[in-house]
């Protein structure tokens, strides 16, 4: 028997819009399309935002945000012609799933006050894996395709 099917659900299906739906919610909120999102639903599970903006002190650089199952939501500027990925800062707080909200203002306090805003270590909120300890907290599609959070906090 699958594990990850329990009580008349299939929990990676579930994660899976989920996760993509919180991701064009985040997304929305930074000012950009799900155009700009990707998901790498293996484990550990991840989304990558790619925002329209750079930071005053790197204008060569392309600003992104990752959002990575254990450790949340983080903050990275690759150059524009490509190289490695720099880390700026991991948003740390209580959740691994913050309200979108909440990445929009790291996003915007980074853009003003830099690196230091954030965190430079990374988190560790969860194991990775165990996507059922992730479902209920994620956003739901609801009738005629509507958005609506689980979580009271959205």
């Amino acid at each position: 028997m699958n594990t990850l099917i329990g009580f008349g659900r299939d929990v990676e299906y579930h994660f899976a819009r989920g996760l993509r739906a919180y991701l064009a919610r985040v997304a929305r909120a930074v000012g950009v399309g799900f155009e700009s999102c990707s998901l790498d639903l293996d484990v550990p599970a991840s989304g990558y935002v790619a925002l329209d903006r750079t930071l005053p002190g790197l204008p060569g650089h392309d600003l992104a945000l990752i959002w990575h199952e254990v450790h949340g939501w983080s903050a990275v500027v690759e150059p524009a012609g490509g190289g490695a990925v720099k880390l700026l800062a991991y948003l740390g707080g209580p959740e691994v799933l913050p309200s979108p909200r909440a990445v929009a203002r790291f996003l915007e306090v980074l853009r003003v006050a830099g690196p230091p805003a954030g965190s430079f270590r990374p988190p560790v909120f969860r194991a990775a894996g165990h996507h059922e300890d992730l479902v209920d907290w994620l956003p739901v599609t609801g009738p005629e395709g509507l958005l609506r959070p689980s979580s009271p906090t959205w």
